[in-house]
């Protein structure tokens, strides 16, 4: 699947949609709820890794103590709504990545350095230098593997949706991968327009 994609015109309704389970509520509310629902499974003995997409979520987890400290990778655009936002901890990772992804699309580059940042044995930061973040979560997700030993969740910030067809409040989007998300989002790579 390695091309350059961008989202049809037509299309944009359907990528707007959360793919796993909106924690829907203001930061303060969602991530005590997120990290409440995690130390109940780590208790459990469930084995989980987090795959971060987008600032602000990547600010709040690296300042949580405990969910911190399941975060495999951030990927961040140092932007929030069109503000610079610093995230900080960057002492945090033991690698950092940068890649250019320009705004609306997936670029061909950003499926080898997902692929290195997902076997690699290190935390990673992945800086988009140029573009944005926002869409990446698809081809990480269509990349990470499904093993039996831990689980990945991916997680992303959804902005509130107001218009004519849709109503989606603010939150968390919390993704378990497994195979039916991977099957979604494989599906909405293929509706993607390849570019040059």
């Amino acid at each position: 699947m390695n091309e350059n994609l961008k989202i049809p015109e037509n299309k944009r309704y359907m990528f707007s949609q959360p793919l796993g389970k909106l924690i829907s509520g203001s930061r303060e509310d969602t991530i005590p709820i997120v990290e409440s629902k995690f130390q109940k499974l780590e208790i459990e003995g469930v084995n989980f890794v987090f795959y971060i997409v987008g600032d602000v979520v990547a600010k709040d987890f690296l300042k949580n103590n405990f969910l911190k400290t399941h975060i495999k990778s951030c990927i961040i655009d140092e932007k929030t709504q069109r503000k610079q936002i610093n995230v900080e901890h960057t002492e945090f990772f033991e690698e950092v990545l940068t890649l250019k992804n320009p705004k609306g699309t997936i670029s061909e580059k950003s499926w080898d350095i997902l692929e290195k940042l997902i076997v690699s044995d290190k935390r990673t930061l992945l800086k988009i230098i140029d573009g944005e973040e926002d869409l990446l979560v698809l081809p990480l997700i269509s990349l990470l593997p499904l093993n039996d030993e831990k689980i990945d969740f991916v997680f992303y910030g959804q902005p509130p949706i107001t218009d004519s067809n849709q109503n989606i409040p603010e939150g968390i989007v919390m993704v378990q991968v497994d195979k039916q998300v991977k099957k979604t989002v494989n599906r909405f790579l293929k509706f993607m327009d390849k570019i040059n």
